[in-house]
This record gives C-alpha cells, structure tokens and sequence, in this order.
C-alpha cells in the first residue's frame, strides 16, 4: 500500500509541476501587462503624423523613445490616410506629434479619437506663429506649410522638446535637451545659409509660381512674392478651373516669371499645361515641398529637402 502509494505519487509529480508552471506563466502574464509593460505599449513611443515632422523629431528624441512615423516617403500629406494598426499605436502613444492647421485631412480624427482618450498630443503648426492664405480657395484660411521657413522649425523643435520631456515616460531629459539643442543650431545654420542664397537674387526676380499654394512662409521670411499658384488652393485635392489657369497665364506673363515650382511628391501636368498656355518661356522646375524622400533620391532629411530646394529655386530664378 506504501509502496502504490508512493508510486502514485511519483506519477503525479510531472503533472503537478506542469500545472504549476502553467499557473507560473499566466501569473508572470497577468503581472506583465498590468505592471512593467504598461498596457502592452513597451518601449515609450511617439507618434508622428508626417515625414517632415517625423525627421525633425527622431532628432529630437534621438535613442530616448520609439519614434512611429505614419506618412511614407513621397506620399502627399493632404490625402494619406492610415492603416488599423497604424491607428492602434496613436491610441497607444505617449505623445502625438501632428502638423495641424487642417494639413493631415484624413489623419486628424484619430488625432482627435486618441485625444478624447487621454493621449497627450501636440499640434506643431497651430504654435509657430501660423500664416493665413490671402487668395484663392483659401483665403483666409489657416497656411499649414510652416516648414518652408526655417526660424518657424527652430521654434518648432523647443516645442517638441518640450512635450516629449514632459509626457514620455522614461526619457532622459538631459539627453532630449542636448539633442534638441544640437539640431536647433543645425536649422539655424540652414536659415542663414538660405539668407544668403536668396541674396543674390534681385528683389524683382523674387517671384513664385508653385503648383499649389505652399511656400508662402518661405515667402515671407526671405522676402519673395507669391504671383500665384496652378491650384489656387492650400490643398492638392482641390482642382483649378479653365478661369484659373487662364488667369495665372496673363498673372505670369505681366510678371515676366521664369518658372513654375511644380511639387515633386504630385504630377505636373497642370504646370506644363500651364506653360503651353503662356506665350512666354517659362520652365518648370520640381520642389521638395510637402514629403521627403527615400533615403538616395534628393531629400530624405528636412535638412537636405530645404537646401535642394533653395538650390531649385536660385536655378529655376536664374541665379545658378
């Protein structure tokens, strides 16, 4: 009898230790995600919505925190819309970085979901001193293409710093700081380049024609006049009537413009059917101007995406 029974509870022994584990590892489970993993979300995270911002915050926040950046490269910001996952780790984020000012037209009510749901977010535009467009289907509008003027980016990156050591769990400060500050001076250093680029060419040259509304920060800052755009709008979803085009054609030749700024990210086929439209020469020469690259094709940094395009524009100007 003592020896079944010892027999017996040899046999059991194994499936006693199976169970135990398993309870072991629903427990270690259990403890997981209610304690060290923090909801599932792991490594702090933020969430950008566009490549530019994208790029300029990787800066920011450097090995500090997971940076997510929903746009691809060379998509139109205005139309990108996001995929269910995509949408799940704006919901999960630490902060959400977006342009705001009406840019992300599809991105915004998640923006606006994950808000609602406690998740810290931070609208860049809307804290950069924005612009309103003084023509065409926007007039009066918000300008969201803050981008374009440098100093605007350099107030920009304080204010993602700021954020990003306020409401990302973990970070190092100190670290966020450093790096703020480095590429802060890197985007001062790119607005005095631009200045003295922009030098050369004669104030009566100064004119831009672009394939929608965008550079008017650009403008601004170093002194160019916006003669008018293909699409008279703020946005690329928009289209340009018969009256329109006809209008920019008579605009561009009283003006004597020498080239279309056509987006690099969109066709532009409305600008060279504006150009058979005019009777003067006039080129049509592609901007970097609302997505950067892959990595090889021209832009694939803020950085790199402003100084080809000052190169672009002192060519296309014929100071080059």
């Amino acid at each position: 009898m003592s020896d079944a029974s010892t027999t017996g509870r040899r046999r059991r022994s194994p499936a006693r230790l199976l169970v135990a584990s398993l309870v072991g590892a629903l427990l270690l489970g259990v403890s997981g995600c209610a304690g060290g993993d923090q909801g599932g979300r792991g490594r702090p995270s933020v969430v950008v919505t566009t490549n530019i911002l994208g790029d300029i915050t990787r800066n920011i926040v450097g090995d500090e925190a997971e940076v997510s950046v929903l746009m691809q490269a060379g998509a139109d910001p205005h139309s990108f819309g996001v995929s269910a996952p995509q949408a799940a780790s704006i919901e999960r984020a630490d902060l959400v970085v977006y342009n705001g000012l009406g840019l992300e037209e599809n991105v915004l009510r998640h923006v606006e979901a994950a808000e609602e749901a406690g998740v810290s977010t931070l609208a860049v535009g809307e804290a950069v001193d924005p612009l309103t467009y003084t023509a065409g289907a926007s007039a009066d509008e918000p300008d969201p293409h803050f981008w374009t003027d440098p100093q605007r980016v350099g107030k920009a990156v304080g204010l993602i710093a700021d954020q990003v050591a306020e409401h990302v769990r973990g970070v190092d400060k100190a670290v966020v700081g450093k790096n703020a500050s480095a590429y802060g001076t890197q985007v001062t250093d790119l607005a005095s380049w631009m200045r003295k680029q922009f030098d050369v060419i004669p104030s009566e040259q100064r004119q831009l024609v672009t394939n929608h509304h965008v550079f008017g920060y650009l403008a601004q800052r170093f002194g160019f006049r916006i003669v008018g755009a293909v699409i008279p709008s703020g946005t690329t979803l928009a289209s340009p009537s018969a009256s329109d085009l006809t209008s920019l054609s008579t605009a561009i030749e009283t003006a004597g413009v020498k080239a279309i700024f056509a987006d690099s990210s969109q066709p532009d086929r409305l600008a060279r059917v504006l150009k058979r439209e005019s009777d003067i020469e006039v080129d049509v020469v592609p901007l970097f101007s609302e997505s950067l690259t892959e990595k090889g094709e021209g832009a694939a940094t803020y950085l790199e995406m402003m100084r080809a395009n000052t190169r672009s524009i002192s060519m296309g100007l014929g100071t080059e």
